[in-house]
């Protein structure tokens, strides 16, 4: 296994880790009436969401692209 599918395992991980944690503060309490009154999400959750899907598909990228 070469450095690059480790890098992309390693953000692989972390983006579905990131993405887990972005979801579960999406459903906090604080942040749905954050939510419901603003219509969006707050900054920390936006972020976790947008860093995990990126960071996930720069991993797969890695593993799945020759160099």
């Amino acid at each position: 296994m070469n450095s690059q599918q480790v890098l992309g395992i390693a953000l692989l991980v972390i983006g579905i880790i990131m993405l887990i944690f972005g979801y579960q503060s999406s459903q906090a309490v604080d942040d749905q009436i954050f939510e419901t009154l603003t219509g969006r999400f707050t900054e920390s959750t936006m972020w976790l969401l947008i860093f995990g899907a990126v960071s996930s598909v720069v991993g797969l990228a890695l593993l799945f692209v020759k160099k």
